[in-house]
């Protein structure tokens, strides 16, 4: 009985000190077509420090419905490449362009001066926003060249890198002796791919991606989004 009761206060013990807490922040309703929706009001409210609650209403102007879909959607938010040895590479191109409000994409040209390339590492960090981008589900870091001769070798890999498949002309076993491009990869593809094939959680996202030639970090690219 006294080794139950020493078990159940430690496990308390546990979850208190494990506990969190969860605060509203803001809240944003959109309707998309007027003629069929329209919100009434769609707001968060402080009462006091521990009483907030949201209240939603929409008002549906074409009843019945009968047939409703749910689904989230990716945007980009920011990306940035750093060259770590300017003798070796440097970033010619790397920029996230809005055409419209459907059409965005991402392009990078990075010029390499060494070449052939004929060793080369990467390590791909994801990293989800808690209160500051924390990582998330894997830091994994791959030898390149291996795996393009086998790439159904690493699960992880070739999901991202399937990212870029259609775009890129980086998918090839080595060695890599041109430059290296990604060309106009799109919202819409990147969209589908944590959407439908493998579903990711709303949030924001940060792909910090280690490009390692000869065994030395070369260059750094971080790509920013948010899934919502």
């Amino acid at each position: 009985m006294c080794s139950k009761l020493v078990l159940l206060f430690v496990l308390l013990f546990a979850v208190e000190k494990i506990s969190s807490k969860f605060e509203f922040t803001n809240i944003n309703c959109t309707s998309l077509d007027n003629n069929f929706d329209a919100f009434e009001y769609c707001h968060l409210k402080s009462v006091n420090r521990s009483y907030k609650y949201l209240s939603v209403k929409v008002n549906l102007f074409k009843k019945p419905i009968t047939k409703i879909k749910t689904f989230s959607k990716f945007e980009f938010t920011n990306i940035n490449c750093t060259s770590l040895d300017k003798d070796f590479d440097d970033f010619e191109t790397c920029h996230l362009k809005s055409v419209n409000r459907s059409y965005k994409y991402v392009s990078i040209k990075v010029n390499l001066f060494k070449t052939p390339i004929t060793k080369v590492k990467i390590r791909g960090i994801l990293y989800k926003r808690f209160n500051g981008y924390k990582p998330f589900m894997f830091n994994v870091t791959v030898d390149a060249c291996r795996y393009l001769k086998n790439p159904k070798s690493n699960s992880v890999v070739h999901y991202f890198l399937e990212f870029l498949r259609p775009y890129s002309n980086m998918i090839h076993s080595c060695p890599f002796d041109h430059d290296l491009i990604v060309d106009k990869l799109t919202v819409s593809f990147v969209n589908h791919q944590m959407t439908k094939v493998l579903p990711f959680p709303e949030g924001d996202y940060l792909l910090e991606t280690h490009w390692i030639a000869y065994d030395i970090d070369r260059a750094v690219v971080r790509v920013y989004g948010t899934l919502s």
